[in-house]
Formats: structure tokens, C-alpha cells, sequence
């Protein structure tokens, strides 16, 4: 890190900063000059924290060289990390990008459930997700089956052979979810819940980390390293749009540009949520490509039997009809983009 001082910064200031620094194990270089004193500071910063060092008399301003994400970045690990499930299907690298569908929230309708999974085991999607714990704005608002919804999941599953994704609002649901799920998700409004971070963080599941709705990449980056500092590496991280000024056409800005940024400083998957990420149906196609275009390792999109009906996200939901024939000219995309892709990398290797 680089420690510039203020202008009036006293030689008791500066001696007492690199002290400190010392201490801590820092190769310390003082570079005097004619306005500033700054001092150069080579070391490992997860002994001694920066916002120590920026409350001290004299300091002006603090600049790190290395992300504060040490686990999830590519410093650490240059390899895209894939994650694998025991049926085969990898998330991540140079494979082909995954196809997440499902209904918001699982209702109380077991028949439209199974119609959209058995529709999107024909498309050839490998995850089935639903919500059977929801976090609602409104307290009036469905907020899911609990442990019904997860078991009707678990029934499609079997019917289907498809993988299940599903939300984690409370840790003290961890081992309900862990019975049902084979990912778990951790959605938008508990980015930054850093004591759901921490739990799932000591399971073995592979999670799904949504971006905050106000969250910047670096924020999004650092909660996942929450989870991975427990001890859970298989993290997928999602980007499903943060909040914008513009609301009259969007639910919310789908941040395309961040999916190269995070494969640039990330070694984690990514995928991609236009239904959330534009809160509208006709968006979701044009978006889902534009993921695609950009490194999306997979697409996640809200399917529902009867969209008019829906308990919840029916506009930002596809039919069956409908996401049949979307899925077609995606799939069409991926297996374009998925060759190029292979070929450049032989090509590089």
C-alpha cells in the first residue's frame, strides 16, 4: 500500500506510521519529497488494516496496490475456478454456459411446476430454481411455502433429473435448505448479511451471490470473500442489476459491462439475470445475449406456467411458449459462441 502524508505532517507523524508498519512485518520506504512525505509499504495487509493506519495523526490519504479480495482474485488464482456437480455439470471456464429456470417464487401448484421444469429439461437447462423462502417488500405479499416449496423442488428433481437452486434468507434454515438444495442461493437483499455470509460459508454448497441492488463490483467481490474465507470456495457470483435513477422502463440497471470486469480481477464464475436485472419480459431475451456476448458462464431467467397469475415477478416472467422460443436462439448463441471459444483456446494452447 502507498501511505501519502499530509503536507504539515510532523517527523513524529510520519516515524510513528512507519512504526507501525514495521510491527507488522511491512518493508517500509520513505520517499521525502518537496510537498508530501510518502511511504511505500510492501507487506501482507490482512495483518494490520488500512483504516488503522488512515485514523493516524498526519495521514492523508491511503492507496492500495493489490484488491482487498485476496481469495476470489486472480493474484491468487490466475485458473477460472469450475465448479462441478455429481451429475457431470460444470459451471465455469471454458465450459459451456449454464441455463437456470423456474417460477420466483414456488406456489402452491405442484402441476405448473413440473410443466416448467419438464419444459426446461427439453431446452436443455441443467438447474430448476424457485423460491420457497421470500424476502417481499411488502409484508402482505406471498412470501413463500417454506419447507413445501422446497419439497416440491425435490419431486421435480426426481421427475426431472434437474439441479435445484433456491433462496437462503436465515441461517437458522441452512440445514433445511442444504436437505433439499443443490445450490444455494443468496439473494440481492442479503449481499452484505454477513452472518448468512458466514454460514453458508461453512457448508459445502455451491451458492449463488447476487449483487446488492446498490452494491459496487468491489463490495460484490469482498462478500464473496466473506464466504470463501470460511472455508466454502464454490462460489458463483450473479449479476441481476443494481438500482438507477431511470425507473420508468426498468426494475433495474443490468450492469453488463460488470461480467468482463469481474473475469478481468475474478477468478470466480459468473452468471447472469436479465428478469431481475429489467423487471420486463421483452428485455430478457436482447440481455441474456448480451451476458452471453460478454463471458457469462450462465443465464438465469424466471419461467412460470401461467405469468398473468403469478404470486410473484409475473411481468419479468416468461411462459412456457414464450420460453421456449427464447431458449431456442439462446441455445443457438451459446453453441456458437461456446466453439469459438473452444477454438480460440486451442488455438492459444
Amino acid at each position: 500500500m502507498i501511505i501519502i502524508m499530509e503536507r504539515d505532517a510532523s517527523a513524529e507523524n510520519i516515524q510513528a506510521v512507519t512504526s507501525l508498519l514495521k510491527e507488522h512485518g511491512f518493508q517500509v520506504i520513505v520517499h521525502e519529497g518537496d510537498v508530501h512525505t510518502v511511504i511505500d509499504a510492501l507487506g501482507d495487509k490482512t495483518t494490520l488494516s488500512p483504516g488503522r493506519i488512515d485514523a493516524m495523526e498526519g495521514v492523508k490519504k491511503i492507496k492500495l496496490i493489490r484488491e482487498p479480495f485476496r481469495l476470489a482474485s486472480r493474484d491468487r488464482q490466475t485458473e477460472d475456478t469450475v465448479i462441478e456437480f455429481e451429475n457431470g455439470v460444470k459451471i465455469g471456464g471454458a465450459n459451456r454456459p449454464v441455463l437456470m429456470v423456474g417460477p420466483c417464487s414456488v406456489e402452491d401448484n405442484y402441476e405448473g411446476l413440473l410443466k416448467v421444469a419438464v419444459a426446461a429439461k427439453e431446452m436443455g437447462c441443467q438447474f430448476l430454481r424457485g423460491g420457497a423462502f421470500k424476502p417481499r417488500t411488502s409484508p402482505y405479499d406471498f412470501d413463500g411455502l417454506g419447507e413445501k416449496g422446497l419439497q416440491y423442488l425435490a419431486k421435480a428433481k426426481e421427475e426431472t433429473g434437474l439441479l435445484v437452486v433456491t433462496e437462503l434468507m436465515d441461517s437458522t434454515d441452512l440445514d433445511l435448505v442444504c436437505r433439499y438444495a443443490d445450490v444455494i442461493q443468496i439473494g440481492a437483499r442479503n449481499m452484505q448479511n454477513f452472518k448468512l455470509l458466514k454460514a453458508v460459508g461453512k457448508c459445502d454448497k455451491p451458492v449463488i451471490l447476487k449483487r446488492g441492488q446498490s452494491s459496487t463490483i468491489r463490495e460484490f467481490l469482498l462478500a464473496a470473500e466473506h464466504i470463501m474465507y470460511n472455508g466454502n470456495e464454490k462460489v458463483i457470483l450473479c449479476e441481476r442489476g443494481v438500482r438507477s435513477f431511470d425507473s420508468a422502463f426498468t426494475r433495474n440497471l443490468l450492469d453488463i459491462s460488470a461480467v468482463p470486469v469481474i473475469k478481468k480481477y475474478s477468478h470466480l464464475p459468473i452468471i447472469v439475470d436479465p428478469s431481475h436485472g429489467t423487471g420486463q419480459r421483452y428485455l430478457i431475451e436482447p440481455m441474456a445475449k448480451a451476458g452471453l456476448v460478454v463471458g457469462a458462464d450462465g443465464i438465469m431467467v424466471e419461467v412460470h406456467h401461467n405469468p398473468a397469475c403469478a404470486l410473484s415477478d409475473g411481468k419479468q416472467s416468461l411462459s412456457i411458449p414464450q420460453f421456449k422460443e427464447v431458449f431456442a436462439r439462446l441455445n443457438t448463441l451459446i453453441d456458437t459462441l461456446h466453439l469459438e471459444k473452444n477454438v480460440s483456446l486451442s488455438c492459444v494452447e
